[in-house]
């Protein structure tokens, strides 16, 4: 597995998820900018590595959008707890050349997952590789037009709408896992906080780190508790009986609103997940995150 972030409280939990689930093998973490600057993102995916007790190399990779997500995850991206977030260096070399070089080792054999925009993924398929990955896993879009940061868009494809249209077009084989998801299948309310506390500690530092996100979904997002749009998405990466169900159909990014939209007529296709299975996700999530 090959994972791309813009690293912040849910994309945290989301590499817990990959890190720890016996069998999985992550070959590399790559950070974009988009809730955080990359320069913080990297030292949150050091930091979570470290936590995890992994060894995972994270590489720096590039900027396109200067819209943070600081009022929705905190300035230092994982909820202004006070975490030691400074001082991790990354692997030497560029996030793009990682994850080609991963890709061209092992042909048909990665599995790239996206947590952010999608800024280093297409510069990654401007280099020919689209064919060679095994699928791409993307948290991005909405399938029912119902968006988070824009009335009809998602935050990962509005902070670089162009990114997002030239992986979609990419012919690479892809799976979207919208907001929409998020929204419907993994919303925890306070009484999930305590259970996932009663994990341990990764438990409680899942739900810790996300002290704004909770203030932004009471205000904003009008949720229950908090959503992790990246851990679900990560799940159907891990576990794809978590997508209970999926629609094949063309992406279509409009650049003005951000909006997906599903061409059901036209080339290519990519797999959009409609529906999952919260009570599989939640296992997983509570199997990763255990002490």
């Amino acid at each position: 597995m090959l994972i791309d972030t813009d690293t912040a409280s849910d994309d945290a939990v989301a590499l817990l998820m990959a890190l720890r689930t016996p069998g999985v093998g992550v070959e590399a973490i790559t950070v974009v900018a988009g809730n955080v600057p990359v320069e913080q993102g990297v030292q949150n995916a050091l930091f979570t590595v470290e936590l995890a007790g992994a060894h995972t190399p994270v590489y720096a990779g590039r900027t396109r959008t200067t819209h943070f997500g600081h009022a929705v995850h905190g300035q230092d991206g994982m909820g202004d707890i006070g975490l030691p977030l400074t001082g991790r260096e990354p692997a030497a070399g560029d996030a793009v050349d990682a994850l080609e070089g991963a890709i061209r080792a092992a042909p048909g054999e990665c599995t790239l997952v996206t947590l952010g925009p999608l800024t280093n993924v297409a510069a990654l398929m401007e280099r020919g590789v689209a064919s060679l990955i095994r699928d791409v896993v993307i948290m991005g879009g909405t399938s029912d037009d119902v968006g988070n940061v824009a009335p009809k868009g998602e935050y990962n494809v509005w902070a670089d709408t162009a990114s997002a249209h030239a992986v979609f077009t990419s012919g690479a084989r892809i799976t979207m896992v919208g907001w929409d998801i998020s929204r419907k299948y993994a919303v925890f309310t306070p009484p999930d906080w305590d259970e996932l506390r009663s994990l341990g500690p990764l438990g409680a530092f899942s739900v810790d780190i996300q002290r704004t996100l909770i203030e932004f979904c009471r205000t904003t997002t009008k949720l229950d508790g908090f959503d992790l749009p990246d851990p679900i998405a990560m799940a159907v990466a891990l576990d794809r009986r978590i997508a209970t169900q999926t629609v094949r159909a063309a992406i279509e990014v409009d650049r003005e609103t951000a909006q997906t939209v599903l061409n059901l007529d036209v080339e290519p296709l990519v797999d959009v997940v409609v529906d999952a299975s919260r009570e599989r996700f939640v296992a997983l999530l509570r199997d990763a995150l255990r002490s």
